[in-house]
């Protein structure tokens, strides 16, 4: 659904880096490993959190009772 505010693993704040990750890998086109590097991402757990991270807000937001 939404990114975590923070890693579940090591708690290191990584939900302001969700933006500039998802822009320069899917619009921008760069290659992952660099971004993360580039955001100053170094642990596994935390690389993790951003790269399986799969934005389902807009699929589950029409399924909403009005």
């Amino acid at each position: 659904m939404m990114i975590p505010v923070r890693c579940f693993s090591c708690g290191q704040v990584i939900g302001d880096l969700w933006a500039k990750y998802n822009q320069r890998v899917n619009v921008n086109g760069e290659d992952p490993a660099k971004v993360l590097e580039e955001l100053n991402v170094k642990r596994y757990c935390c690389r993790r959190m951003l790269v399986s991270h799969v934005d389902l807000i807009k699929e589950i937001i029409t399924y909403n009772k009005k």
